[in-house]
């Protein structure tokens, strides 16, 4: 269903939210984005309120403070309150306290977002894409509890392999169900097939990556290739350098163990510093300057961030 025909039938305000969940995937497209909220809804429903919180919170700051409407309805300040809230109700304790923090972070994030597109539109400065989140998320998880230690124990089987890719899907949103992965792949073949066809491709890489370094249960349960696929999208449009996908789904590879090393949670750094290390170098180099709005398409509109 093309997005603009999807865009008639729901109210601005479900527009702008959905937008939001999909450009966690860097896409514009409200039927992405409401297959990606009904997956927290089937597979982790606890998630679902702080993923709303989050992504409401910076949606009304962002009214409140009178954004480019233009901005809001694109969900560009929202994505990072979405994984925000993700993030604080899966690693919190339930309390009063929870959403007032959920709408606390979702909101800054949105004034972040907000003065990160004033330098990019007037400066070329490098594109945030989940810099606020990674940033706040690094410094809320220091007071978070510490994971109880599991055994990490999952079955090598042809199953468990199959379903790995999809789960690469999920885990950009805390995801781990094949479920979850499914759907949001569903969602993203309809918003673009070019950014399905990459992502896959990213996810399968990153499987094959934690296999080759005996990894067993990050490859199989997705976590090896969530930033691959991240990093695979943000360079997916790219036509005139198409060999672009390739460079951000390899970069990211190579950094993940980097944050591990110095201890910090990965999250969807690998992904953020994949990007700019390539927009850097592409621009140092004097060549075609990578686009800002890489998803031009006429069912899915420029994401612009």
């Amino acid at each position: 269903m093309p997005a603009n025909h999807f865009n008639t039938h729901c109210p601005d305000w479900a527009t702008a939210l959905f937008n939001g969940f999909s450009q966690i995937f860097l896409q514009r497209h409200p039927l992405f984005g409401l297959l990606c909220l009904l997956a927290i809804l089937f597979t982790a429903p606890a998630l679902l309120g702080g993923a709303l919180l989050g992504g409401v919170a910076g949606l009304l700051t962002a009214q409140r403070r009178n954004y480019a409407k233009a901005d809001r309805q694109a969900g560009l300040f929202s994505y990072n309150g979405v994984l925000l809230g993700l993030l604080l109700s899966l690693y919190f304790p339930w309390s009063a306290m929870l959403p007032l923090l959920i709408l606390a972070a979702g909101g800054l994030s949105a004034m972040i977002t907000q003065q990160w597109l004033k330098r990019v539109r007037l400066s070329h400065y490098l594109p945030a894409y989940t810099a606020p989140f990674v940033g706040m998320g690094w410094l809320l998880l220091c007071f978070a509890t510490p994971p109880s230690a599991t055994a990490h124990l999952i079955e090598i089987n042809t199953l468990n392999m199959l379903a790995a890719p999809l789960k690469g899907f999920g885990q950009v949103m805390f995801l781990g169900h094949p479920l979850a992965g499914a759907m949001i792949a569903a969602g993203l073949l309809i918003a673009d097939r070019r950014a399905f066809c990459w992502a896959m491709l990213a996810s399968v890489a990153g499987m094959g990556w934690s296999l080759l370094h005996h990894d067993f249960y990050t490859a199989l349960i997705g976590l090896g290739g969530y930033n691959a696929i991240l990093a695979a999208l943000a360079f997916s449009s790219q036509r005139q350098q198409p060999w672009l996908p390739a460079v951000g789904i390899a970069s990211a590879l190579l950094l993940t163990p980097m944050f591990a090393a110095i201890g910090l949670p990965t999250l969807t750094a690998p992904f953020i510093l994949a990007c700019w290390l390539i927009r850097t170098l592409v621009q140092m180099f004097g060549k075609t300057s990578v686009t800002a709005t890489p998803c031009a398409l006429e069912e899915n509109q420029p994401r612009l961030r």
